[in-house]
């Protein structure tokens, strides 16, 4: 974040199609500012998706860098809609002190209709305990706004959730037995929920392409509007939106899914790990 200005996924997008037109044209930042009666500065911002942008200044700046085809210009124009639209979304994580490398993603979580998480390790965050959090991170203001997240799972229309867990993420002893034993009986609860599936890929399964790395697909109502793969490292965090690379994503976690438990047999599966515990 940059004072009241975001980068965002979307806006990034359309900066790069945008900054890539101009290229093409050998035209430069001070060349399209003076075209919008806007600063280099503003250009530059819009280039790398900080600020949102205005359809008027889009037909501008097409017509300046002589583009013209009525499929390309309509793309930027609605890739500019859904990019502002996310933007004005009001929730919770505007005012609380969510982390800020995890703003734009609940941002995004908060605007979508159904996420698809691959989890090996951990118990997926939409459906972790208090207990569970506190052992992962004991700071009140990760705890709080994990906690305010899962509100989307009980909202109207509530958020969809397709959560298929490695059985390591079940076996790890998160916060000792009795904070294992709580978050187990949690997971069974979710999964009843109309809206929430929990399935678990069973050791036995064997090796799974995307075994190396967590994602989280978040999809979204709008027509046309491309699914957003989310994966968190240890210090970093890695975007993709639509194309190849989401497709791919989107195949893994089918794949996966369809080597997994289903729903009755994964709560059978839980409540026999708990009585492990």
């Amino acid at each position: 974040m940059q004072g009241n200005s975001t980068s965002t996924v979307l806006g990034r997008r359309l900066g790069g199609e945008l900054l890539a037109l101009r290229a093409a044209a050998g035209l430069t930042q001070p060349q399209a500012a003076k075209v919008l009666s806007a600063s280099t500065a503003k250009v530059a911002k819009m280039e790398r998706g900080w600020v949102p942008i205005r359809d008027p200044d889009i037909r501008a700046l097409c017509d300046l860098y002589g583009t013209r085809d009525p499929h390309t210009v309509g793309g930027l124009l609605e890739l500019a809609r859904l990019d502002r639209e996310r933007r004005k979304a009001k929730g919770w994580w505007s005012s609380a002190p969510v982390a800020p490398a995890m703003r734009e993603y609940v941002a995004l979580e908060g605007a979508a209709t159904t996420i698809r998480a691959w989890q090996i390790a951990y118990v997926p965050g939409l459906l972790q305990t208090e207990g569970y959090v506190r052992a992962l991170n004991p700071d009140r203001h990760f705890v709080a706004g994990r906690l305010a997240r899962q509100r989307r799972l009980d909202e109207e229309p509530p958020l969809h959730l397709r959560a298929v867990l490695c059985e390591a993420a079940l076996r790890n002893l998160v916060g000792g037995t009795e904070v294992m034993g709580d978050q187990l009986a949690h997971l069974v609860r979710s999964s009843e929920k109309p809206n929430v599936s929990v399935r678990v890929l069973p050791f036995r399964a064997g090796a799974q392409l995307g075994m190396g790395c967590a994602f989280n697909i978040i999809s979204f109502a709008e027509p046309g509007a491309m699914d957003v793969v989310y994966m968190e490292a240890l210090h970093a965090q890695a975007w993709v939106e639509g194309g190849q690379e989401a497709a791919r994503h989107d195949e893994v976690f089918e794949t996966i899914s369809s080597q997994a438990l289903d729903e009755q047999e994964t709560r059978t599966f839980i409540s026999n790990v708990s009585k492990e515990l």
